[in-house]
């Protein structure tokens, strides 16, 4: 367990990941929320998969955030790998969304489809990042949980 002056390197490690998955949740939203933007303006409808693209990355940001405070991702015990989990699966259907739509797309120039090109490949990083932050966290959860002896059941392990 992390105590108030002994931060580990475990720790470090997790808060260096989130540090670069909150980088990447405010990436995302700057990519898809200049469309969002663009449409609000001009008083079109705007597409719901570009809302739901800001709102993955605005989940994962806040995610990060909450995580990167110590020892609340130690405090959440099991239901962490679980929330890592849910922003995989948001994260790489994302990614499968918008590959579906740009990936084979012919930019002939034009900015907004090199743009959403690049975005999917930031949607597959963080969603790869996320795979690997829930395997990290359940095997970190497994390795700390809360166990007693087998035999009399009394003492911590």
């Amino acid at each position: 367990m992390l105590s108030r002056l002994n931060i580990t390197k475990g720790y470090l490690a997790f808060a260096a990941v989130y540090f670069l998955l909150f980088v990447l949740g405010l990436a995302i939203i700057g990519l898809y929320a200049t469309d969002v933007q663009r449409w609000r303006e001009a008083h079109v409808h705007v597409e719901s998969k570009w809302v739901f693209a800001v709102v993955v990355g605005c989940l994962s940001s806040i995610t990060c955030i909450a995580y990167l405070v110590p020892f609340v991702f130690h405090a959440l015990g099991f239901i962490a790998p679980i929330w890592n989990l849910v922003l995989f699966i948001l994260h790489i259907t994302l990614f499968g969304v918008f590959a579906k739509l740009f990936l084979h797309a012919q930019t002939g120039g034009d900015g907004a489809i090199m743009r959403m090109k690049n975005a999917i490949w930031v949607d597959l990083t963080a969603a790869l990042l996320w795979l690997l932050v829930t395997i990290g966290s359940a095997g970190y959860w497994w390795k700390h949980r809360d166990v007693r002896s087998r035999f009399t059941g009394r003492a911590r392990v």
